[in-house]
């Protein structure tokens, strides 16, 4: 492993982790609330305060396999070094920041693995990579939006079925109150998945640098202060992407919005008790997409869904090139 580093130059890394936490649910809140804000059961200020608390608490009812996954899973954690975690962390921020603006649902998980890849490349090459984790990441971007897709089109079904002797006003009304369970749901899903990647991150940089002892682990310390970013980057929003979530790919009804949340919060629990770090915009849009499906295939904007397919695909190459990029430009000032 690299030489120790100062404590100020530690926790400056640790501070830019925890940014990247705080971008991740600023990025990500349209995933936990664009349903629930476009079907007009929650207005958007009280849709965020109800999102970040599931996703602060989430960390009380999920272990810290996906955490694990990232720190040792994705690239070999003895090549580890501040320069690798920097340039890891700028290449999914900047990334983060682009899609941001223009109102790309991308996948904040997927940028910090491009991330990671790419600056363990720019430092050893292709021996950084620890091929099942990365393989196995890689296939998420396919399955989890397949599986979201799946699970929500069959509950539109189901319910359809269970509601069918019903007025369409009093589903409505059903509906409207479930909607808070589903979106609870999904948010404890989001919480519990998307936060454990930056603790991988910071719980790697501490174990490079000998803070750990000889085993790796995640410190209470490191779970408190990533659920508190990421829940503090929910409660600031993310209305451009809402805007593409919740309305621009199909509309939505309660019932609607409660299947989609559902599937997706199913999607991500398997996900993260097997500690696959999937990505939550991958799996809330294809469980969105399947609610819309169901109604009849032209409810789906299919050229809004097919750009951001474009977008997934390109997520991980272009931060693993910007995290190369300023691995160098670091190596060059150290």
């Amino acid at each position: 492993m690299d030489a120790s580093i100062a404590l100020p130059l530690l926790v400056g890394l640790i501070v830019i982790a925890l940014f990247f936490d705080f971008l991740n649910g600023l990025h990500d809140a349209a995933n936990s609330i664009a349903t629930i804000v476009s079907t007009r059961v929650l207005r958007p200020q009280y849709a965020v305060l109800w999102a970040a608390f599931f996703n602060f608490i989430a960390f009380a009812f999920f272990g810290l396999h996906v955490a694990e996954t990232l720190g040792t899973g994705i690239i070999d954690p003895a090549i580890v070094s501040p320069q690798v975690i920097f340039a890891a962390l700028m290449g999914a921020i900047i990334w983060n920041i682009v899609t941001w603006i223009f109102g790309i649902p991308s996948s904040s998980s997927h940028a910090l693995v491009g991330g990671l890849v790419g600056a363990g490349w720019a430092k050893v090459g292709f021996v950084s990579i620890v091929w099942g984790g990365f393989l196995k990441t890689v296939g998420a971007i396919f399955f989890s939006p397949a599986i979201g897709f799946f699970l929500a089109l069959m509950l539109v079904l189901l319910v359809s079925w269970l509601f069918v002797r019903q007025t369409p006003f009093a589903v409505d009304r059903t509906f409207r109150v479930m909607q808070f369970v589903s979106a609870s749901l999904y948010s404890l899903g989001h919480g519990g998945n998307d936060a454990q990647k930056t603790m991988g991150i910071i719980a790697v940089l501490l174990f490079s640098q000998g803070h750990l002892g000889s085993e790796f682990y995640v410190p209470f310390w490191v779970v408190i202060s990533c659920q508190s970013a990421m829940a503090l980057g929910t409660l600031c929003g993310g209305w451009r992407i809402v805007h593409t979530m919740g309305s621009k790919i199909t509309r939505l009804n309660p019932m609607q919005g409660f299947c989609a949340e559902t599937g997706g919060a199913l999607t991500l629990f398997g996900a993260t008790w097997l500690g696959i770090p999937v990505s939550t915009t991958h799996t809330i849009t294809g469980a969105i997409v399947g609610v819309g499906a169901a109604r009849r295939l032209s409810a789906v904007r299919w050229g809004l869904a097919s750009n951001i397919l474009i977008a997934w695909i390109i997520t991980m190459p272009a931060a693993a090139a910007i995290a190369a990029l300023f691995y160098w430009i670091a190596r060059l000032f150290s």
